[in-house]
């Protein structure tokens, strides 16, 4: 695939740009933007990006191919731009869905997209936006705030590339591009199990959270401290009190013996729910990893001969060891550090381990807490020590293997290393290194760990016997979908002033006033020596170029600087990183693209609390016109919305005798029958 990528480049008469998959927008390669988002999209569409030459519905293409270190396979990152007013679809539901209705509406959207394998050396398709079978689907409106669409990994349709490592990819593109906030809906599922539950249960965050993606908007009313607290809950059930709960049902004996099971393997003690699911998953993943680096050694060593394979077998009976690259490893890990972070703190452990065997000329080893001391001496960061000195055992880095065992005689963890055995390109251990434990057997066991999750999800999580408490806290965890992560705009010691300008509620913006919920302001980036004049014009150019309404906006006075003349300068008088508010004229008052969320006013005013909407299915009462969930009032979602729907208060105001529940009509005479006022029948029905 990745030579019919290259040769189409060449056809086109260019040289195409290459980059690194796991160190594009790593600490500044290939570029730095220190702007905002609005400004460094253009500068990595102009440095990493290739226009093609053509396009999707008119909006124009650029490509940027991304080589796989470790393999050779290269695949392409397509930005696309989005013209909103050329667009067929100018607002944004997922705006709408997480609580930005009111955000006004951006210039433009980029997406960002990665298609699935076998679509990587086909040109993109019209409705490529609407396709849920990209690796990667990532948008961005020009104002920093965005949306994470879709991903998908290996198990999601991808034969190269892993969930976590695209993951990576997105989150560093929004990192280096400065990008505000970006919410995702997480509504992924693993073997039915949906995993904002059983990540959150285990880890207190969703699979999403490892890269600080936070409780953003619930739906049917939750909030964050309800989610939270379902949370707390969940995650606290003890392993005894759950036995003692399930004492006398079919399900008892099967959750004894998963629990015993693993509390025989763990090292440490599992005492609740969290605990288990914790180390049940931490167990799956080492397992994966273990098959995998099998597979990889069996497919690249030769067939040994038959006494070479009963030497093999004997030391693999007694004490057989694999050995992994610590990359790999990595690749692997769920880790808030980046791989060139990790990677650099593994070399500094091997460098003290070096200096260490060359000093007793090659005996002994160092234990941990030598290896942090010495490591510290060139990193502050403890936390990534301590992650680091946790993963290596058995672990190449560079040219050496690390090796951890228990000390005999001081019955301390020591830390050894030794040269690759034989330089050629196999990984293969030195006759010393079978002195090493053999692995837990944790990691051999043969059984389907993930078939005991689905055991415990189904069960405790869905079906605790007799507990309102528990199923109120899965119910909460389920209606808890979308998910944030902010990059909060910092003033950094520079020469450079930074302001975040927002217009002042006026006329143009009844919403704002009605709501109280204000649109965000625009980063504006002035030099040292700027004035008030300069600052009127920055802004003034920063929410043309971002916001359809303002396309015309002349900035007129500053909040608050009114009696400051246009020609003093701000250092000294106005603080660096403050919120600054504009007044002026020319906003378009009459266009459509206005708000994200549209020019429907819709009211959402649900009996579980939700005042606005959340994406999940609603009807609108046929008298007030208030839109409520249909889950709410006891209509499933594969139950057919009824023609004619009246909400239990407007049933209360018009038969208070009759029902206090809501009427869902088949006809609108029956409708028409529940209006009439009540008369003798020999007067007739007044309509």
């Amino acid at each position: 695939m990745s030579i019919s990528i290259l040769e189409a480049s060449k056809k086109r008469k260019r040289k195409p740009k290459l980059f690194g998959f796991h160190t594009f927008l790593d600490s500044g390669n290939p570029i730095s933007p220190i702007g905002a988002f609005r400004d460094n999209v253009r500068l990595f569409l102009a440095e990493c990006g290739d226009l093609e030459d053509y396009n999707v519905e008119g909006m124009p293409i650029w490509s940027t191919l991304l080589a796989y270190e470790d393999s050779s396979f290269v695949f392409p990152l397509y930005t696309i731009e989005e013209n909103v007013k050329h667009s067929s679809h100018p607002y944004c539901d997922q705006c709408r869905c997480t609580g930005w209705s009111n955000h006004f509406v951006s210039k433009r959207k980029y997406h960002w997209i990665i298609p699935i394998d076998c679509d990587w050396n086909k040109p993109l398709q019209d409705g490529v936006f609407d396709l849920q079978t990209h690796l990667l689907h990532g948008l961005i409106h020009c104002n920093g705030f965005g949306h994470l669409l879709c991903i998908n990994g290996i198990e999601g349709g991808s034969k190269y590339l892993c969930g976590r490592e695209i993951m990576d990819l997105w989150d560093r593109i929004c990192t280096n591009l400065r990008a505000r906030k970006i919410t995702v809906e997480d509504a992924s599922k693993k073997k039915s199990m949906d995993l904002r539950l059983l990540h959150g249960v285990a880890y207190g965050h969703p699979w999403f959270g490892r890269w600080g993606y936070k409780f953003c908007h619930g739906s049917f009313g939750v909030r964050e401290h309800n989610y939270n607290r379902a949370i707390e809950i969940l995650s606290s059930l003890e392993l005894d009190n759950i036995i003692q709960d399930f004492g006398g049902t079919d399900q008892c004996r099967g959750l004894k013996q998963i629990f015993r099971r693993y509390r025989d393997m763990s090292e440490t003690q599992l005492l609740t729910l969290k605990d288990l699911l914790r180390f049940m998953l931490t167990v799956k993943s080492c397992a994966s990893a273990h098959k995998k680096t099998i597979v990889a050694t069996t497919s690249f060593t030769s067939k040994p001969s038959t006494s070479m394979t009963l030497r093999n077998k004997t030391m693999v009976k007694d004490k057989s060891v694999n050995y992994r690259r610590f990359s790999a490893v990595m690749a692997k890990m769920d880790s808030r550090w980046s791989a060139r972070r990790l990677e650099s703190a593994a070399e500094v452990i091997v460098n003290a381990l070096r200096e260490k065997k060359a000093e007793n000329l090659g005996r002994g080893g160092m234990s941990r807490q030598e290896v942090r001391d010495a490591a510290r001496m060139h990193i502050g960061d403890t936390g990534l020590l301590d992650y680091v000195l946790k993963s290596m055992n058995n672990v190449i880095v560079g040219s050496h293997m690390v090796h951890r065992a228990v000390n005999p005689a001081t019955r301390l963890l020591e830390y050894t290393i030794s040269e690759l055995g034989d330089g050629s390109g196999v990984l293969q251990p030195e006759p010393e290194t079978f002195n090493e434990p053999l692995p837990p057997a944790t990691v051999e066991h043969g059984g389907d760990f993930y078939s005991e999750v689905v055991y415990m999800y189904e069960n405790v999580l869905l079906n605790y016997p007799e507990s309102e408490l528990v199923a109120l806290a899965t119910q909460a965890i389920l209606d808890s979908k979308h998910f944030v992560k902010e990059w909060p705009v910092k003033d950094e010691e520079d020469q450079v002033l930074r302001f975040m300008c927002q217009v002042m509620p006026s006329f143009v913006d009844i919403q704002t006033r009605l709501t109280g919920n204000s649109t965000p302001g625009e980063l504006v980036m002035v030099p040292l020596h700027s004035t008030v004049l300069d600052l009127k014009r920055a802004a003034q150019s920063a929410l043309r170029d971002t916001c359809c309404i303002m396309e015309s906006m002349v900035v007129t006075e500053i909040d608050k600087m009114e009696k400051m003349e246009d020609g003093e300068l701000l250092f000294g008088a106005v603080e660096s990183g403050s919120e600054v508010r504009v007044r002026g004229y020319g906003i378009d008052s009459d266009s459509k693209l206005r708000h994200e969320g549209g020019n429907d006013n819709w009211i959402v005013k649900c009996e579980c609390g939700a005042e606005d909407d959340d994406g999940e299915r609603m009807v609108a009462c046929d008298i007030c016109e208030i839109w409520q969930h249909t889950r709410c009032h006891g209509i499933q979602d594969s139950e057919t919305v009824p023609p004619l729907f009246v909400c239990p208060g407007c049933c209360s105001s018009l038969a208070p005798a009759r029902n206090e529940s809501p009427f869902m009509f088949e006809s609108s005479d029956d409708l028409l029958l529940l209006l009439a006022p009540e008369t003798d029948h020999d007067a007739g029905i007044l309509l």
